[in-house]
């Protein structure tokens, strides 16, 4: 008899048995891998390989003429220039809605939350006609405008404020999460030493959040170099001055002009690729980052 028994106390219970992890047979693992790599061949290597090809067929010289043709140069540098302002405005207001959101709290907190989301979650079209039903000729301020020869709709403004709508959310929806994380001791500690308001940002603020901000930035440039359904509503397809390059491959590929359409959708395509390479590289240190914060 044991001692436990001899004063009717109970043997303490069994611990529960270990799980088994189980690691799939080769054979699944193969066949997942085959499975998710024939799926990225049919619907993304292969689009791409034949944008390529078919930019090409006509040979480098066609490939260039069609790339610098007046209308061809209209639509990069109005994208370029559509994009050059929509992403600073973006990144002046990502950082203002993470450090209000990240750092206080204020009645309407949610709604704010909810506003910034709001671009994912209407179709671009939509917001075009409601820019348009604001500033268009017939809209609510189009009389004012008029009378004071201000255009909006059909010119640069339309194509930004619509650029501008939806890329917003992509800075603020990164920085939102990581300046949470972080927490924000080490800016009142910076406060109790007499740090200025722009020393707070510089010094501590920003070297925490570069590689989130520089991550957001790259997503709202290919997103707004990229975008057609809200600028295609306030741009008036206006061949040479306000036709973007995704609205100018549309219109090439319905003129038939084949040869033209996939050489600027080829330029498109780069960008891209381009925009993947650094998303991918700014994910490695954005890990880093998030990890380092976790460790502390």
């Amino acid at each position: 008899m044991t001692l436990e028994a001899s004063f009717g106390a109970s043997a303490p219970p069994a611990p529960p048995p270990a799980y088994q992890v189980r690691s799939e047979s080769r054979l699944v693992r193969a066949a997942l891998i085959a499975v998710a790599l024939g799926f990225l061949g049919l619907f993304l290597v292969l689009p791409l390989a034949v944008v390529l090809t078919r930019a090409f067929a006509s040979g480098v010289s066609a490939y260039a003429a069609a790339l610098t043709e007046p209308d061809a140069l209209a639509a990069i540098r109005l994208t370029l220039t559509a994009a050059a302002i929509a992403v600073p405005l973006n990144l002046l207001f990502g950082l203002c809605a993470a450090w209000c959101i990240a750092r206080f709290e204020f009645r309407g907190k949610s709604v704010l939350i909810t506003l910034i989301d709001l671009p994912f979650s209407v179709s671009p079209v939509i917001a075009g006609m409601v820019y348009v039903l604001l500033f268009g000729l017939h809209g609510w301020l189009g009389p004012w405008l008029r009378s004071h020869d201000v255009q909006i709709i059909f010119a640069l403004p339309g194509i930004v404020l619509a650029t501008v709508f939806v890329t917003f959310p992509f800075v603020a929806r990164e920085l939102i999460p990581l300046m949470q994380e972080q927490g924000s001791d080490e800016e009142e500690a910076a406060v109790v030493l007499g740090a200025s308001g722009w020393q707070l940002f510089l010094r501590v603020t920003l070297p925490k959040i570069k590689w989130g901000l520089l991550y957001g930035v790259l997503l709202c440039n290919a997103r707004a170099m990229g975008e057609f359904g809200a600028v295609s509503v306030v741009s008036g397809h206006i061949r040479g001055q306000t036709n973007t390059m995704p609205l100018h491959v549309e219109i090439l590929y319905n003129e038939y002009n084949m040869a033209a359409a996939f050489a600027v959708a080829s330029l498109l395509a780069a960008l891209a690729l381009v925009t993947l390479v650094i998303k991918t590289l700014l994910e490695w240190r954005y890990a880093d980052e998030l990890a380092a914060t976790r460790r502390h």
